[in-house]
């Protein structure tokens, strides 16, 4: 049993180990989205594997840029219009590399 703990955290480790900073936008991004009314840190914090540290200079960003906002009487983050409109490109940045990867698989 503790083989496959150890391999599935290997695992995980090695797909979170290279994130762009984008992407790691992206995740908070989604994860305000999601939870329709807002979320609060720790929500963030774990949907987006970041240490509270990582987690509060990555929100103070996203804030000043305007794609969150913070609600401070409920403790809450926001997703902003301009934070849609981020997330919306990301989506269709990420169906173009689908369509690529499809027609890479084709050639092969």
């Amino acid at each position: 049993m503790r083989v496959f703990i150890t391999n599935e955290v290997q695992l995980w480790e090695a797909s979170m180990r290279y994130r762009s900073r984008t992407e790691i936008v992206r995740d908070i991004l989604q994860t305000v989205r999601n939870e329709g009314t807002g979320a609060g840190k720790t929500k963030i914090m774990y949907n987006a594997y970041l240490s509270h540290n990582q987690l509060r200079d990555y929100l103070f960003d996203l804030v000043n840029k305007n794609l969150l906002e913070h609600d401070i009487g409920n403790r809450k983050f926001r997703i902003t219009e301009k934070g849609l409109g981020f997330l919306s490109i990301c989506d269709q940045i990420g169906d173009l590399m689908e369509v690529e990867e499809e027609e890479e698989q084709k050639r092969l």
